[in-house]
């Protein structure tokens, strides 16, 4: 066995070892019916909600040149997973009106301004890629041609 074997060994039982004690704190503390119905709730999420985002997004952007697709679907990922992330403080769970210090912030309002830079951030990249990409072409002889499509070939050749 060599190093490399040894680790990705040593690393795979250390994962289990994690997962096995999750799941052993899931049977010992949370009473299996609140459990299952996390459980179904997080696949009903997931494949009524997630998934289906998920593709028509990518049936949008498909629509999109290829140099700006990657940004802009990068763009759209990060956003999608700090709005995940920041919806239970945005629709405040938690919150008790007796504690004015539990989530005294205004997440809504932080939420859109980080999906704002997250947006600026992608069209200054998108910028940058235009610019360099017409001064390449520009350097190279100028003018705007397009790529000659293959020859088509006979069948039976």
């Amino acid at each position: 066995m060599n190093a490399r074997t040894l680790t990705h060994a040593a690393t795979y039982a250390g994962g289990l070892a994690l997962i096995g004690y999750g799941l052993s704190g899931i049977v010992a503390d949370v009473p299996v019916g609140r459990w299952a119905a996390w459980f179904a709730g997080a696949a009903v999420l997931h494949d009524g909600v997630l998934v289906p985002a998920v593709l028509v997004a990518g049936a949008v952007t498909g629509w999109i040149p290829v140099a700006y697709r990657r940004v802009l679907r990068g763009a759209l990922l990060v956003a999608a997973c700090v709005t995940a992330v920041a919806i239970p403080l945005v629709l405040g769970y938690g919150r008790r009106p007796d504690v004015p210090s539990q989530l005294p912030l205004p997440y809504g309002r932080n939420l859109a301004i980080v999906v704002g830079v997250i947006g600026a951030v992608a069209v200054a990249v998108l910028a940058a890629r235009m610019l360099t990409r017409s001064r390449r072409r520009d350097a190279a002889g100028g003018g705007a041609h397009r790529a000659v499509p293959p020859p088509k070939r006979e069948r039976g050749k």
